[in-house]
């Protein structure tokens, strides 16, 4: 095989597996489960496979990725349809705690030890187990958790405080480029801009690598 040919089928099975994961959804990338990881896997196979060998041809490697990602949709489609099907496919979640105390049971079928369980806490900001009311293996591999109501952060609502409504900040800048877009939708112009970036020292928004706007406050920016 020939370097142009190797480089074909790449670039052709580089179009194949992204408009394949894109037809597929943002599933196989998050919350993603160990069958959708070993179907990400087999696809990467399928293209690497097909480039190195002599008799695969370019429409070998087409149909093995389209047959695959198609078997793949419809066992999505299936798992949305049917609650037996999902849980055969994806598993279920498991209760590691359930009211302080740790079921020794599930964190054995889920082969889990407790320096494993002890990570994925302190991965939650949880550095003691005395502080975890619940907690649920996800079927993505994560941990969710509840904490006891004496080791909870209290919310402004607890401490009877009147809140703030809280809006999403809107990337105005990024990687020294304006976001038309997001400027408009925050109810801006350029001109607004300029007048804050000269306030920040700069003359020119390529100097910027990133800045956002958020309602109530001033321009965050960051430059080069």
């Amino acid at each position: 095989m020939s370097y142009v040919d190797i480089i074909f089928e790449l670039v052709i099975g580089y179009i194949a597996l992204f408009i394949t994961v894109k037809f597929l959804g943002k599933t196989q990338l998050s919350q993603i489960t160990p069958f959708d990881f070993i179907s990400a896997l087999v696809l990467g196979d399928l293209l690497s496979s097909a480039v190195f060998d002599d008799g695969a041809g370019i429409l070998k490697v087409l149909l093995a990725i389209g047959v695959w990602g198609f078997l793949i949709y419809i066992t999505e489609l299936l798992t949305q349809k049917s609650r037996k099907l999902r849980l055969f496919f994806e598993g279920k979640p498991s209760m590691i705690i359930n009211r302080g105390k740790i079921d020794w049971r599930e964190m054995k079928k889920n082969r889990l030890d407790l320096d494993q369980l002890k990570q994925f806490l302190r991965s939650k900001d949880v550095f003691s187990l005395e502080e975890v009311e619940y907690a649920i293996y996800e079927n993505s591999g994560g941990i969710s958790i509840l904490k006891k109501p004496e080791a909870d952060t209290p919310t402004c609502k607890d401490l009877k405080i009147k809140a703030e409504q809280k809006t999403i900040p809107l990337t105005i800048i990024s990687d020294g480029e304006i976001l038309e877009e997001n400027l408009k939708q925050a109810g801006l112009d350029e001109n607004w801009l300029y007048k804050e970036l000269d306030k920040g020292g700069v003359k020119n928004p390529k100097e910027v690598c990133y800045a956002e706007w958020q309602t109530g406050k001033s321009l965050y920016l960051q430059k080069y």
